[in-house]
């Protein structure tokens, strides 16, 4: 371990879904907030390598980091609460942490020995654990460790937290999060289940040094009585986290209880005053909020039995929430499930909203119920955001629709369309064939050369400066493609430059590109070397705001720099208004 580094591991107990994470990154905000310099690591307990075979309905929605790694939604809270940009050291899986060690004892890496869990496996994540700390220059490193305590696939992360804390017990703070139910036919909140959640993880070897009592109603003194005297532990150790508004009062609450400065003096560094006035504000302006905007989101990954869930979109929906805040609107998200959108009703479906998304997706259910949204969107000039999967939907509608190519499709819905406008890249088709899906799609912050004069660029030119920090340096020439042979209209377009993260395998075709722009769709975005359609609209004569991305704008918006597309999407929506 790094002399210096302090480590915080933050667990939870009970229930999942209780709101982890958001503790751990309300904690680093706030130690960020006291100047100390914070980053944060997720640990899934998954055999999975990454985050990117699973399902959204089962797993939530997949974030991907500017270096290409997709990860646990949970990075995208980090990101957003920090105001960081994190890196493929900030994540680790089971598989990931089991391959390595594996990969090592193939190359005869142990030199001959018995290869165990204990200490090879702990030694390789305590290795991740520090290294995460040191390629992000941090002075205090916050773990998640996912699942819940007693799990027997996450023991061996908690087993790991133990032997840090027994190398460099001063340097070591565990934070404990657990639920406390309410039974309605009794009406109280009920302590045993973190009684014993605190009990599991105290016969693993750890004390808690801090309890984040999570609970619907705020904990009174009784209760904090209780769980004091029977979880070992001081009264001003437990930290009351009952729900909210929002998540961005999270960060918030803890302050008022002092929380920052115990964690700092628990980890052995000294109190410092704290700054959350913009935090503050944005908080209590979304909490607020101004007059309504309807939003419909048009996908299939929200509904899972008779449950409607919003994690599958989250980085979708906090991104309107900030440019919400900055606009003084609360936009509603009203989901619009795919599969049921029909053509022939789309008018009555889609009645009333004041924009429409079509967001990320995969395969072919749902795929004509997307299309006829964005057709209804197009004809009744309802700003439309399509994004990744949602600007592939666009070229296929105005391909059917104003090309006259009634069969037009992606070739990963009909892989025998007739006109195949969206078609898999190149040099995915070997990966494919191999059955090669882990890792291997398009991923990452890639450039992105802006038409000038579109409604793109005016988005990033309009809101890419202050106070939207983020972007500042968006607008660059890049050095590495001045030597490139491209045409004059190429040269004049890399003058404008974004960098933005992708996830996809499937493109634009470019043998129907000139096609699709003589027929009036303006290809707005390319890749620096002219091959790759990163953006589509319509001129502003023609429609107030219709936009697809292949991108995905919303990994990078911030609660305190919301992103410039959406920001322009909102604006478009208050408009028509």
């Amino acid at each position: 371990m790094v002399r210096g580094i302090k480590y915080v591991f933050v667990s939870g107990g009970v229930i999942s879904g209780l709101g982890k994470g958001i503790t751990a990154a309300s904690t680093g905000l706030l130690l960020n907030s006291k100047g100390v310099r914070t980053t944060m690591v997720k640990i899934d307990m998954y055999l999975n390598v990454d985050a990117g075979t699973i399902r959204p309905a089962e797993h939530g929605e997949v974030f991907v980091t500017d270096d290409g790694i997709e990860t646990d939604q949970d990075i995208g809270h980090y990101e957003r609460f920090l105001n960081q940009t994190l890196r493929r050291e900030n994540y680790m899986t089971t598989g990931m942490v089991y391959k390595a060690v594996i990969d090592r004892e193939r190359a005869f890496g142990y030199n001959g020995e018995d290869v165990e869990a204990i200490p090879h496996v702990t030694d390789e994540i305590i290795a991740r654990i520090i290294k995460a700390g040191e390629v992000n220059n941090a002075q205090v490193v916050i773990v998640e460790l996912g699942g819940t305590v007693g799990e027997y696939q996450n023991g061996l992360f908690f087993e790991a937290g133990r032997i840090m804390k027994l190398r460099q017990p001063k340097d070591v703070v565990h934070i404990h999060v657990s639920y406390l139910p309410v039974i309605k036919s009794i009406g109280e909140l009920k302590s045993k289940p973190t009684q014993q959640s605190v009990h599991v993880l105290n016969s693993m070897g750890i004390q808690q040094d801090f309890l984040v009592a999570r609970s619907e109603k705020e904990i009174d003194k009784r209760r904090r009585e209780r769980l004091a005297l029977f979880c070992n532990m001081r009264d001003e150790d437990i930290i009351t986290n009952p729900d909210l508004t929002n998540i961005y009062e999270v960060p918030i609450w803890l302050e008022k209880q002092d929380f920052s400065n115990k964690l700092l003096r628990r980890a052995g560094l000294k109190p410092r005053k704290k700054d959350l006035k913009e935090w503050r504000e944005f908080a209590g302006k979304l909490a607020t909020g101004g007059k309504e905007l309807r939003i419909a989101m048009v996908g299939k990954y929200f509904q899972t039995g008779d449950y409607m869930l919003s994690d599958a979109y989250i980085c979708v929906i906090e991104a309107l929430k900030h440019a919400g805040v900055i606009m003084g609107v609360r936009p509603v998200v009203e989901w619009v499930i795919s599969d049921k959108v029909d053509r022939k009703a789309v008018d009555k479906q889609l009645n009333g909203f004041d924009g429409i998304i079509v967001p990320q997706g995969w395969g072919s259910r749902g795929v004509e119920g997307k299309i006829a949204a964005v057709e209804f969107a197009r004809r009744k000039k309802i700003p439309y955001l399509g994004l990744c999967f949602g600007m592939q939907m666009a070229v296929i509608e105005y391909s059917r629709n104003i090309l006259g190519l009634d069969e037009a499709n992606s070739t990963e819905v009909n892989p025998k369309t007739k006109y195949p406008v969206i078609h898999i890249m190149p040099d995915q088709k070997k990966y494919l064939e191999a059955h090669h899906y882990g890792g291997t799609i398009r991923l990452g912050s890639w450039p992105c050369s802006v038409e000038p004069g579109s409604i793109l660029e005016k988005a990033y030119k309009s809101y890419g400066k202050e106070p939207n920090k983020i972007f500042n340096d968006q607008f660059e020439i890049l050095n590495q493609f001045k030597n490139l042979n491209l045409n004059e209209n190429l040269k004049l377009k890399i003058s404008n430059l974004i960098y933005e993260r992708h996830r996809h395998r499937y493109e634009v075709n470019n043998e129907y590109r000139e096609k699709l722009e003589k027929a009036g769709l303006v290809v707005s975005g390319v890749s620096p070397d002219g091959k790759l359609v990163e953006a589509v609209e319509l001129p502003r004569k023609v429609h107030p705001f219709f936009v697809g991305t292949q991108f995905h704008p919303e990994y990078k918006s911030r609660p305190l720099s919301a992103h410039p597309l959406f920001l322009s999407f909102i604006k478009a929506a208050i408009d028509r208004r």
